[in-house]
């Protein structure tokens, strides 16, 4: 007579599964969705700017490493990123061709090594000093080493960069790295380490320690740390992940050059991490994503699209100081109470003058810089695919009415939307 039994694998208890997804939940769903987005957004275009997005959210978060979490403003953070892209071309190139075992996937720890080493080299010198002489010191640095790129024309290569082909690296699972899907999945899982990563390093004793030496410094020195060795493991911690989202630069655009290391670089994940939102750990990920897709966006549309992210930079540093991540953030108690419902026919109201606020201001700067620079087509010119002459008053007339209008209509719905909003979490808190 046989004996049958069942094997069962004991169940975790419901409060560790709950503590388990409460921990982990987010991470996979990042996973899942990074994971299908090429399935989604499957045009050439569509990959190639997701590539874009996932390096520059790991500068932005870098830098937010600096400024939001230890609150020291630098105007050269893209010196970690471009020498992280230059010295992962020079291994990439060393290695082609060869029967080197290391695959491409490993090559971006050489552009974080190359932060982590330079930021302690230039760390030393700067965090000696806060606020603005850190500043200063950081925009000497900066343009001390782009400088330099186009004195070291050898390892540099001057104004025309290096190039590297990342198809003659050893193919592993018959990756090749050629087609951009493959690349955009390389970027993914490193992007997804380096959030991960960065976010632990958030929720550690030390993470904390960043947050008082940015609110004060002077309570933190008097209870017995080392401000000054807080700044310089913060600024080489954050050089070492701007290294690899260099790194992952030059494996993505298979070149480097000096202008990506240069202050201009350096301003734009300065105006990502304050777009997003410099008080909150997911606003430097929005900040890559919004800015990134205006600039492949308004830069196809017009020729002056820096003036339009300086005019949003302006807005956003006056008007909302927390950036994307703060707006959002202030939904989150009228999310949980179930009241988001009473606000936002408000936040449309004041969406829709906005908009023709913004397109007056639009038309006009168009029509300002088609008679600055004389084009062959002269006055002639097309805003929103509708034709007219900029010499004529007609245009400028319209576009000064809907500037005036849109903003006097916005300032008024503005007005009416916070009153609502504040009725909002008045009625949360009542019994």
């Amino acid at each position: 007579m046989s004996q049958k039994t069942d094997m069962k694998i004991p169940a975790l208890p419901s409060d560790k599964r709950s503590s388990f997804l409460a921990r982990f939940g987010i991470w996979i769903v990042a996973a899942i969705v990074l994971a299908g987005l090429p399935y989604v957004f499957s045009s050439g275009l569509a990959v190639s700017t997701m590539c874009m997005m996932g390096t520059m959210i790991i500068f932005a978060l870098s830098y937010n490493m600096l400024l939001g979490q230890t609150g020291l403003l630098s105007f050269g953070h893209a010196v970690f990123f471009g020498l992280g892209g230059f010295l992962t071309a020079w291994a990439m190139n060393a290695v082609a061709g060869t029967s080197s075992p290391v695959p491409l996937f490993l090559f971006p720890i050489m552009g974080g090594f190359t932060g982590l080493v330079f930021g302690i080299i230039f760390g030393a010198v700067s965090t000696k000093r806060s606020g603005t002489a850190f500043a200063m010191i950081t925009l000497g640095i900066a343009e001390l080493v782009s400088s330099s790129a186009l004195i070291l024309r050898h390892f540099f290569g001057g104004e025309e960069g290096i190039t590297l082909d990342r198809t003659d690296m050893v193919q592993v699972l018959g990756l090749s790295f050629g087609p951009q899907v493959q690349v955009y999945y390389l970027i993914a899982v490193w992007c997804l380490i380096s959030v991960a990563a960065m976010y632990a390093i958030t929720c550690t004793p030390f993470g904390r320690i960043c947050n008082a030496v940015r609110d004060n410094p002077e309570r933190v020195h008097f209870i017995g740390y080392n401000t000054q060795t807080v700044r310089f493991m913060a600024f080489s911690l954050s050089g070492l992940f701007a290294g690899i989202g260099g790194g992952l630069a030059a494996i993505n655009f298979e070149i480097m050059n000096s202008a990506q290391m240069g202050v201009g670089e350096s301003g734009a994940v300065i105006l990502m991490t304050y777009i997003g939102g410099i008080g909150n750990f997911a606003g430097p990920i929005i900040g890559a994503i919004v800015v990134t897709y205006l600039q492949l966006m308004l830069s196809d549309v017009t020729d002056v699209w820096q003036l339009y992210f300086g005019l949003l930079f302006i807005g956003m540093v006056m008007y909302a100081p927390r950036g994307l991540a703060g707006l959002l953030a202030l939904q989150q108690p009228l999310l949980q109470t179930r009241q988001l419902h009473r606000v936002a026919p408000y936040y449309i109201l004041a969406l829709l003058p906005g908009l023709v606020a913004i397109s007056g201001l639009s038309m006009v700067i168009e029509m300002t810089y088609q008679l600055a620079v004389k084009t062959a087509a002269g006055p002639a010119m097309a805003f929103f695919y509708i034709p007219f002459n900029a010499n004529s008053p007609l245009p400028w007339i319209i576009a000064v009415i809907l500037f005036a209008v849109g903003t006097w209509l916005f300032l008024r719905a503005a007005r009416l939307a916070g009153d609502a909003y504040s009725q909002a979490l008045a009625w949360r808190k009542l019994p």
